[in-house]
């Protein structure tokens, strides 16, 4: 049993790494950016948009009499001219980027429109052996019915070349208007207004200048290495040293900012004073919660111990509700369009060290393998793809299937990029995985949706029949609204377009956590122990100068609690809840929990062990869900289901 385990994740590991070679063959991957989810980014640009053109960007605040009309507007060419470079016999390959209906949308429905009024709203095919493509792009605005529309666009898009990264195009036509904090009803007494951070701008705008500088040339067998280590963790085993000189701690400290800390022995309890900060807040004491985050942010830094870096971002946080500016800092921080390259390196520390991710593709792989083991067709529907990285081991499984392999149908649902492409990055992904297919034999069929998820209907995921359907979604639903911003909301509305899609299996992971409640202080404790955990982890394992790390946890952890802390109402989109509060609301949508296979939970374990993690993460079954976490923190969570 433990070899058969060990040639398989073997097999899984070799997989992958063909995956990543593949994409390094491309020329362009230092100059993409990142793929980690970002669910502002589109607003922000959208709102830059309006702006520039004098149309007021629609409120998160739906009214009730706003109605969009989305019907007979002007087509221009697909700007994706490079599928047509490709060609097989077995492979097809379409893409979708439409809503759900072109109809008004009525009072009693849920407005997501009001956050992206700019997606197209159009269906694209897409053949490897075409000679070219269609699209359309409709918008609710009379300002597109015009001929010169078309014009206008790319010579906006030009212009903005010449801006520094995070500049809006939208700054020299209109003022930035005042913001003021949204709250959600629960909330309605306990909001501050505030004047905006002069130099917390400054410091954006210098960030965004020094960012201005050509690409780093990097070499294939460099990249190789990387990817090599992020996907595959090759050095998992291999501790990061955990002490370094006073001297590069201080090059770090200049280079992050933040104060030379000799020694962790503070006496201020800065867990104390955040909670403090937190009841002041919601009590509407703005002085005295300005002086205890003045106290916090001169106790803390980002380059210290947990704590000290805990409370750095978590008073940033403070420090925007306060004066109002939480919006405004979190899309400072989506417009800051960190590189792949650098993210990938980023999370690599992330990922030698945690084995969330790596053990929920294996437990879903496995989930989906066991009882698809006779089906002539696969059709798989993933919600929140990214790189594809979770299927190329289960593709190399399938080509060795006894009797040959089956058809293999991907389903790819991805957000919607900001821009005039927003499914561009979804697209590579599904080019990159029909390659690889190719390369293995494996009949292939790819469909690309970027779009929003609750606007996708039965029709649009092309479910065919006698093929066995699995949904996959890790780790992407605490993204989607919930009923205490809205009551129709967009998860209850993704799980019934899977229910009503009658899956063979839908694989659920989740993120643990019970900050998505709008009442101030207590989603603020929630959040508060849910990153002690995540900080802890990583400084138990990574050293504290390490730039990754520095990155990863600024450009990740910092926005999220920015969006927690700071943001209410349609702006705050980290909402995760608990793995029991999940189970009951797939109950509640007409799904049944499946027994868990133990011999997938073995694999797990000997995953684990094998890799060598600090004993401090844990593995547990509970109610046929697989539980990870760190120090009896439970973190993430994995299920199966099937519609009841």
């Amino acid at each position: 049993m433990m070899n058969a385990t060990n040639d398989e994740e073997s097999c899984l590991d070799k997989s992958v790494l063909s995956y990543i070679k593949q994409m390094l063959m491309e020329d362009d991957t230092e100059e993409r950016y990142s793929m980690f989810h970002d669910s502002l980014a589109l607003q922000h640009t959208e709102r830059s948009f309006l702006e520039a053109i004098n149309h007021n960007y629609p409120s998160p605040s739906y009214s009730s009499s706003t109605h969009y009309h989305l019907d007979n507007y002007p087509s221009v060419d697909s700007p994706e001219p490079c599928l047509s470079a490709c060609s097989a016999d077995n492979i097809t390959f379409s893409a979708s980027s439409s809503c759900a209906s072109n109809n008004t949308t009525s009072s009693s429905e849920f407005p997501l429109r009001s956050l992206y009024p700019l997606l197209p709203d159009t269906t694209d095919e897409f053949v490897f052996h075409s000679n070219s493509t269609q699209s359309t792009i409709n918008t609710p605005f009379g300002f597109f019915d015009n001929p010169l529309a078309e014009i206008f666009e790319r010579r906006v898009d030009l212009g903005t070349l010449f801006l520094p990264a995070n500049t809006p195009f939208s700054s020299s036509f209109t003022k930035v208007p005042h913001v003021v904090i949204k709250t959600e009803a629960e909330e309605g007494d306990h909001f501050l207004t505030g004047r905006k951070q002069r130099e917390r701008e400054e410091y954006e705008a210098a960030d965004g200048r020094s960012r201005k500088q050509s690409a780093a040339h990097m070499d294939e067998s460099e990249l190789s290495e990387l990817f090599d280590k992020v996907v595959l963790g090759t050095d998992l085993r291999k501790r990061v040293p955990p002490n370094t000189t006073h001297k590069t701690t201080i090059l770090t400290n200049m280079l992050y900012g933040g104060d030379v800390w000799e020694n962790d022995d503070q006496v201020v309890d800065l867990r104390t004073l955040l909670m403090l900060c937190a009841q002041a807040i919601a009590s509407d004491n703005p002085s005295s919660a300005k002086q205890l985050v003045k106290q916090i942010m001169q106790h803390s830094s980002p380059t210290c111990n947990e704590t000290q870096r805990l409370a750095h971002y978590f008073g940033n946080a403070l420090e925007a509700r306060l004066d109002g500016t939480g919006y405004k800092v979190c899309s400072a921080l989506s417009s800051k369009r960190t590189s792949a390259k650098d993210m990938i390196k980023a999370y690599h520390v992330y990922a030698s060290v945690c084995p969330f991710e790596k053990l929920a593709i294996i437990f879903a792989n496995n989930s989906i393998w066991n009882p698809s083991v006779d089906a002539k067709a696969i059709h798989i529907i993933d919600f929140g793809i990214r790189y594809g990285f979770k299927w190329p081991a289960l593709i190399s499984r399938l080509s060795r299937r006894s009797g040959g392999p089956p058809k293999l149908r991907i389903t790819g649902i991805d957000v919607p990029q900001p821009g005039l492409r927003p499914q561009e990055r979804v697209l590579e992904t599904g080019r990159r995985l029909a390659n690889f297919c190719k390369r293995f034999n494996v009949p292939f069929e790819f469909n690309a949706i970027a779009q929003r998820w609750d606007t996708i209907r039965v029709e649009d995921l092309k479910i065919e029949p006698n093929e066995f359907v699995a949904v996959n979604c890790l780790f992407q639903f605490e993204h989607l609204l919930d009923e205490t911003v809205v009551l129709n909301n967009s998860r209850d509305a993704v799980l019934r377009l899977i229910k009503n899609a009658n899956p063979d299996i839908f694989v659920h992971g989740i993120v643990n956590g019970s900050y998505d409640v709008p009442f101030f202080v207590s989603r603020f404790r929630e959040a508060l122990f849910h990153y002690t955990a995540l900080f802890d982890m990583l400084d138990t394992n990574v050293a504290r100068q390490d730039p990754m790390r520095l990155m990863f946890e600024k450009e990740l952890f910092g926005r999220e609690i920015v969006n927690i802390i700071a943001c209410e109402g349609f702006e705050r989109v980290e909402r995760p809840q608990t793995y029991k509060q999940w189970q009951l609301r797939n109950m509640r949508n007409g799904f049944r929990l499946l027994p868990l296979d133990h011999r997938i939970i073995g694999k797990l374990k000997d995953r684990l062990r094998d890799d060598a993690h600090n004993n401090n993460f844990l593995l547990e079954v509970d109610g046929d869900w697989v539980l990870q976490g760190w120090k009896g923190r439970i973190l993430y969570a994995s299920s199966c289901w099937v519609p009841a």
